[in-house]
């Protein structure tokens, strides 16, 4: 097929140099997205007296039947063509002849592309926010189950407070819905018609740039033809939201690979979301959940490859910027693929209640429960903090926990102490009376749930 730019030159490009220089082996992902665009521009032509309205017409109905044969399967795209919009107008003019290379009447190839890759990415983010929500109501369910379910929280890896396994996993919940905003900001930003832009300087005809961002559902039109052909902020913009995502499922992941471990036991994984080993048959590996751990380095990289390609291109289209697909599509790709496995890993996983509490019970995280006790009786923080320590080392030197030390030897360290303080340090207590805003009682956690759910029902 043709290169589009043939005219200028008199030799035949060397094999080497095409293959180089190609990239429908990425881009023909684009095809409905470019027939789409190319429908839209040729609408507009054939309106604005551009191009005759019969001929634009019969550009719109070959391009739909294209369309329609591509999806059939009784078009095959061509992968020697030099991109997409080259074997598509190649076919279109195949079809209606000289009708056909009117499409590209006031069209440059750099806002083609412009146009194209917003409207793949504004499609692949509807999926992503898709999917993001389905971890979300996943993550809802599975803290409605276990909202007593008592668990040690942790700071430094380190047993610190009870809370409870829905208030941990409800975290998470907000760290994704806060990517669902990004991805809808990211979204808005990239919402603008680059087309009309043309090479860089627009063009002489009297295109409505408007009537094609209206066809396409854009909310309006770039204001600078250069800005437009040689802008991919969008495409960094939405490769850093993903690498947040996967930072999210990251930690997600490190956490769920600690807890299958016989170390902590807090999960067991189903076996449909588990791996075993080649030579030792007593393991169950938590496979997904490292994997998906690797993989967020790969989207990071991705984000650092657009980062890097467009840091030092002068204005306005350069070669460098066909870079940008094979990066944003691996990221979006990726955290598609991650998604899609990670989220009924969580929603079939056992949580392991009784091995929570215990661990919960064995590291004193009601210490600061009972130093408060000491503050409800006059005792300043700092001293009730210093008389708790001291509990602490004696509960370690004797073996003991504080739910069972003698009062006795409360009493010893501290004569402020009498019975009520069982009941103060009692792990489901000390949990139940955390009633702040975002805390771990059963009606905070309660409402961490309910205001999830309303930003997926809003969304």
């Amino acid at each position: 097929m043709a290169q589009l730019w043939k005219g200028r030159f008199k030799k035949e490009l060397a094999k080497e140099t095409n293959d180089f220089n190609s990239s429908i082996s990425f881009d023909s992902r684009m095809f409905e997205e470019d027939i789409k665009g190319s429908i839209a521009h040729a609408t507009m032509l054939g309106a604005a007296g551009i191009i005759d309205k019969s001929e634009s017409d019969k550009i719109v109905d070959e391009l739909d039947k294209i369309l329609n044969d591509i999806k059939s399967g009784a078009l095959q795209i061509d992968m020697e063509a030099e991109d997409i919009h080259t074997f598509i107008e190649g076919e279109l003019t195949a079809r209606l002849g000289q009708t056909g290379k009117r499409l590209h009447t006031a069209r440059s190839r750099n806002d083609q592309v412009a146009l194209d890759i917003r409207l793949t990415l504004r499609k692949e983010i509807t999926e992503i926010e898709e999917k993001v929500k389905e971890l979300i109501a996943v993550i809802c369910d599975k803290a409605e189950e276990n909202k007593t379910a008592i668990m040690p929280g942790y700071t430094h890896l380190q047993r610190a407070q009870p809370i409870t396994f829905a208030h941990h996993i409800m975290a998470y919940a907000a760290m994704l819905c806060r990517d669902l905003s990004r991805l809808a900001d990211a979204k808005k930003r990239m919402n603008i018609c680059p087309l009309g832009s043309g090479a860089l300087a627009g063009t002489t005809y009297p295109l409505n740039r408007e009537m094609v961002a209206e066809l396409l559902d854009f909310d309006g039109v770039t204001l600078n033809s250069l800005d437009g052909v040689s802008d991919r902020d969008f495409c960094i913009e939405l490769a850093a939201a993903l690498s947040l995502i996967m930072v999210h499922l990251s930690r997600f992941s490190e956490e769920i690979i600690m807890w299958c471990s016989w170390e902590f036991k807090f999960v067991e994984l189903d076996d449909a979301f588990s791996t075993g080993s080649s030579i030792m048959p007593q393991k169950k590996n938590p496979d997904i959940a490292e994997l998906v751990r690797g993989k967020s380095g790969r989207v990071f990289g991705d984000l650092t490859t657009l980062l890097t390609v467009m840091k030092g291109i002068a204005l306005a289209y350069n070669k460098d910027m066909q870079e940008d697909k094979e990066a944003i599509f691996d990221a979006v790709d990726t955290v598609k693929m991650c998604l899609t496995a990670f989220t009924p890993m969580i929603e079939t996983m056992t949580v392991l209640k009784d091995n929570m509490r215990n661990a919960a019970a064995k590291g004193f995280i009601n210490a600061t429960d009972c130093a408060d006790y000491l503050v409800g009786k006059g005792l300043p923080f700092r001293d009730a903090y210093k008389a708790t320590g001291e509990l602490v080392a004696l509960c370690i030197d004797k073996n003991l926990t504080l739910e069972t030390l003698p009062l006795a030897e409360y009493k010893n360290i501290c004569d402020l102490f009498d019975e009520e303080v069982y009941t103060a340090i009692n792990l489901e207590k000390c949990v139940a009376d955390r009633l702040v805003v975002g805390g771990p009682s059963e009606q905070s956690v309660d409402n961490q749930i309910k205001a999830a759910r309303n930003i997926l029902s809003v969304n």
